[in-house]
This record gives C-alpha cells, sequence and structure tokens, in this order.
C-alpha cells in the first residue's frame, strides 16, 4: 500500500501515512519487510563497480599463471603482474577470493627431505637399537646446562643418563657409553655389535668424535630422517617424562644436583615405570623375561 499511488495527488502513500491508516507500527513493518526476502527488493552491491567480471577476472588469471615461468606462485604476483601489465588494478581480496574458489592458490610448501621408507614403527621386537637425545636444564648459579640420555627402543630402559654444564660430543657420548659398559661389561673395540643407536641431527651426534667411538664399538648408526620427530621419538618420550617428573617445578642451584635428581629417577624409572608394551611389567623385568623365553626356546 505504501507505494500505491494516490488517484487526486497521483504521490505514493509512503509508509508513514500507510501504517498510520492500518494502526501498524513502523517498526513491525521494517522488520516484516527484514524478514520477508519476497518483499525484499534486490540491491546492487555496494562499492564502485568492478573493471571486469568475475568471470573475465579468472581467465585472466588462468592465463597469467599458465604463461609463468614459475610455479607455485600466490596472488600477489597475478595480482601484481596483472595490475602493471595488463592495467587491471583489482582488489588482492577479491583476486584470493577467486583463486581459492577455483583451486588455484600455491599448494603449502614443504622441505625436501629423503624417502621415508619406514612404516612409523620405532620399537623393536627384540634388543638392538637404543636412542640417544639431549635437552637444556636452567640452574640457579651455573646457568643452563644439558641432559642426555641413552634409551633401549625394545623396552623403553633407561640405559644411561648424564647431566653437564657444557653439552658437547663428549657429553652426548657418556650415556651411551654408560649402557655399552652395563650390558656388554667392557668398552673395548667391537664390543657391541649387533647395536644400532638412533640419534636425530643435533650439532653432538654427527660429530667425529662420537661417529667414531660407535664405529669402534661396531654399533650400526641410524640418523633419524629430517623433520620426523617421532623417528626418534623413544629418547624424547623419555625426556619428556624426565622433565615432567623431576625437572619442572623444581629450581636447581647447580648441574651436580640435576646430575642427582637425575640418577635417582633413572633407577627408580627402570626398577617401577610399567609399560603397557612390556605387558604392564617394569623395563628389566621385561628384559628378563624376553632372555627366559629365549633359553626355552632353545632348549
Amino acid at each position: 500500500m505504501s507505494v500505491e499511488k494516490s488517484p487526486s495527488t497521483g504521490r505514493a502513500y509512503g509508509i508513514e501515512r500507510a501504517s498510520s491508516a492500518l494502526a501498524v507500527m513502523r517498526s513491525s513493518f521494517f522488520e516484516r519487510k527484514r524478514r520477508n526476502p519476497a518483499e525484499r527488493s534486490k540491491s546492487k552491491k555496494r562499492g564502485p563497480v568492478p573493471s571486469v567480471s568475475d568471470k573475465k577476472l579468472l581467465a585472466l588469471i588462468k592465463e597469467d599463471l599458465g604463461a609463468s615461468a614459475f610455479i607455485g606462485e600466490g596472488y600477489r604476483k597475478v595480482s601484481a603482474r596483472l595490475k602493471f601489465g595488463r592495467g587491471i588494478a583489482d582488489s588482492r581480496k577479491r583476486m584470493l577470493r577467486l583463486m581459492r574458489e577455483n583451486n588455484l592458490l600455491s599448494s603449502n610448501r614443504q622441505p625436501q627431505m629423503p624417502l621415508n621408507e619406514r612404516d612409523g614403527q620405532i620399537t623393536t621386537s627384540e634388543p638392538s637399537m637404543w636412542g640417544s637425545d639431549g635437552a637444556r636444564v636452567f640452574t640457579r648459579f651455573e646457568g643452563w646446562g644439558w641432559i642426555f640420555v641413552n634409551m633401549e627402543h625394545w623396552n623403553a630402559e633407561c640405559m644411561g643418563w648424564h647431566a653437564t654444564k657444557k653439552g658437547d660430543r663428549f657429553a652426548a657420548l657418556e650415556p651411551v657409553a654408560m649402557g655399552v659398559m652395563s650390558v656388554y661389561g667392557s668398552v673395548e673395540r667391537d664390543v657391541a655389535s649387533g647395536l644400532s643407536l638412533r640419534m636425530d641431527h643435533g650439532t653432538q651426534y654427527p660429530s667425529d668424535h662420537l661417529q667414531s667411538q660407535i664405529e669402534a664399538w661396531s654399533i650400526v648408526k641410524s640418523v633419524a630422517f629430517l623433520e620426523r620427530f617421532r623417528a626418534n621419538g623413544v629418547a624424547e618420550r623419555f625426556l619428556r617424562t624426565l622433565q615432567g617428573q623431576v625437572i619442572y617445578g623444581r629450581v636447581f642451584d647447580t648441574i651436580e644436583e640435576v646430575r642427582q635428581a637425575i640418577a635417582d629417577f633413572g633407577e627408580r624409572y627402570n626398577n617401577e615405570w610399567l609399560l603397557e608394551n612390556n605387558g604392564y611389567l617394569s623395563p628389566p623385568q621385561a628384559r628378563v623375561a624376553y632372555y627366559e623365553r629365549e633359553m626355552e626356546a632353545v632348549a
């Protein structure tokens, strides 16, 4: 009724006059109009009219990407080339929207890395691989220090640990030497034949000293894949457990205090920590059970 014209004046009645005649509040009229799309006239999009339609702009984007000498370029470069080469100074957000809707955006760039031929299993079925890793620790009087551990992949037994002020190649080798002495009873040449040592790309592990020593023990090095953090997950998981149980929430004055705390926890962990993978046996209990089964199989 508001848009109808008066026969006497030829002018529209208007919303105010129609609302008064029908005893309807204007706010109710506008609310009803808002809720009813059929009564709402189609309005044009606000803002300036684009110089080219979406269809034409999309065709230009595809043409530009096809002519480019590079691959994986993003909407910013496409927008710049269309602006300076074709004179199409369109919104970058519009470019981004069109390229996203049509799967033209460059994929996420991943660093090149060696082919991962592993199936994701890092534990072993027998005592054949250790894993070593390190982490930093802070003390009040001596500043930052280092913790290094050496773990058995098979039963998650802590084979060695070491805390030191200087986290160099010699310190990183200490837990390995501790494990070799504990299991083989000696650190003579070729004593650990058949054993592998998993390590990551920390600066201590590729050193000539550490590499030469593990080769002297006949330990085969097993380097974790780049960006595959779980490949050394047994040692890293133990470090998180150690930090959560001993380090975090406690203030250490000296590295010696850290060393004693780690030694106490290492003994307690090996003797009392029950793991599901071990059938809820402690690591040493799982080792004893394994060798008992081996002896029974031989007999």
